[in-house]
């Protein structure tokens, strides 16, 4: 190994190549940063945290295994709990647009575990006193491992940060639909009149469709904790002693507090993203409906003077550089966008997820960034929807009490006294005349008591 100012020199079974002298990764990682600068973006610290948990279970396993010494296996658990804690995440730097199934983010792992293993030995992090495959990755390989930290970081982040968010969010609607209770207002298809509504049932109906969501989550989240460690390349447990998949598979649960289990068929793990896709499915599905939330708070803010202006949302940023004090729906608009992203990755997932052949999807990296990306995403922008928008939306009673007396469907309380065709009469002859259906039966001598008692809107909620 040669040194320069600046670089040193590495070989790997491609022949030589210059690293930054003061890089804990090596060869191949450097191969993977020439080859591969693409994008700029790199696997977040989520998935990082889930390699580094996986390396350190590896080792504990592989010592009790008596396969590998006492010595290098405290040194790469010492070197890979420094990476869950984020000491070296300046030092993965694998574009996520990489050569696939994510070998070289799996082998930037390795290398930077074993030079900071071996400096934790002999203070010099590039004597390669522990190696990158033969002790890092000792019973290991890209395919179940790089698989496997998806499952652990998705899951992890679902439960400490999404769920969490989701519940709030459930929460916060139900207390809203509360509050708005007694707000009557028309109800509108087609964006045209319908009959009377709470505006606290319209909100009811928010708070039960996020717990749906949530519910689907949770369940489709499930299959994320089987994780397939051991099935090495293919799923064969190729060179694999018998005893190591339950015994890495302990130490993964006790280190992360959470249930994983073995997959049913290794073969299927390895071929293919079920839990990935069933996941990302579940998460479009709740961008569909917070899009549909989100439309509907802005339709319901339009205004203030020229819109529907039933509810109004807290004023968080001037909304106009050129018309002085416009305010935007700026915090229900940001939703949108993520979730318009989100509905791209899931696309995205898909895609990758029919590219499976054989016995190994490739695709890994860009599943990995997808999936992560999304629950981030997610994670940061419902709590944001809900302290800077849900909890300050304030109804508008006196504007709902107007649309709802002038609405033209109150004429649907007639149909069982009149008949539909006849109610359908005056219903027209309503909006022709620009009047209300009190109005035209007031010109004909037909508001009888009983006509009057039906068309008053509070009693159709």
């Amino acid at each position: 190994m040669e040194y320069s100012n600046q670089f040193r020199t590495e070989t790997d079974s491609l022949g030589e190549i210059n690293v930054p002298k003061s890089a804990y990764y090596g060869a191949q990682t450097q191969r993977a940063i020439n080859n591969f600068q693409i994008s700029g973006k790199r696997l977040p610290k989520s998935f990082i945290k889930a390699q580094g948990i996986i390396k350190v279970s590896a080792a504990v396993t592989n010592m009790e295994l008596g396969m590998l010494s006492k010595t290098s296996g405290e040194a790469i658990i010492q070197a890979a709990q420094e990476v869950i804690d984020g000491k070296w995440d300046d030092q993965f730097v694998v574009d996520i647009y990489q050569a696939g199934a994510g070998t070289s983010q799996n082998m930037n792992m390795n290398e930077v575990i074993a030079h900071r293993a071996s400096e934790i030995l002999d203070g010099y992090r590039h004597s390669h006193h522990v190696h990158p495959n033969d002790h890092v990755n000792m019973n290991q390989s890209t395919n179940d491992t790089f698989h496997a930290a998806i499952h652990l970081a998705a899951i992890e982040m679902i439960n400490q940060k999404l769920l969490p968010s989701i519940q709030n969010l459930k929460d916060e609607l139900e207390k809203k639909s509360i509050e708005l209770m007694p707000i009557r207002k028309s109800g509108r298809t087609h964006l045209h009149d319908a009959i009377p509504i709470r505006l606290g049932q319209e909100f009811s109906g928010y708070a039960a469709t996020i717990n749906t969501a949530y519910e689907q989550i949770l369940k489709n989240a499930d299959a994320l904790y089987e994780i397939g460690l051991g099935g090495t390349a293919i799923g064969t447990r190729m060179n694999l002693p018998p005893e190591y998949i339950p015994k890495i598979m302990k130490e993964v649960c006790e280190r992360t507090g959470l249930p994983f289990r073995e997959p049913p068929n290794m073969f299927q793990f390895m071929q293919n993203t079920n839990a990935p896709i069933r996941t990302m499915l579940a998460l479009k599905e709740l961008c569909i409906h917070l899009i549909k939330i989100t439309s509907d708070l802005r339709l319901l803010a339009s205004g203030p003077r020229t819109g529907l202006a039933e509810i109004t949302l807290p004023s968080v940023q001037p909304g106009s550089t050129i018309m002085p004090g416009k305010v935007n729906p700026a915090i229900l608009e940001m939703t949108h966008m993520v979730c318009c992203q989100i509905i791209g990755y899931e696309a995205a997932m898909t895609t990758a997820g029919i590219a499976g052949q054989l016995e190994i999807n490739v695709m890994m990296p860009i599943i990995a960034h997808t999936l992560l990306e999304s629950i981030e995403l997610l994670s940061n922008a419902i709590p944001t929807l809900v302290s800077k928008c849900i909890i300050g939306i304030q109804g508008n009673e006196m504007i709902c009490n107007k649309y709802m007396h002038e609405s033209l469907a109150l004429v649907t309380a007639l149909s069982p006294i009149m008949g539909y065709d006849r109610a359908a009469k005056i219903g027209k002859q309503a909006d022709e005349e620009n009047v209300t259906i009190k109005q035209v039966l007031q010109q004909k001598n037909l508001l009888t008591p009983e006509i009057e008692k039906a068309l008053d809107p509070n009693r159709m909620v």
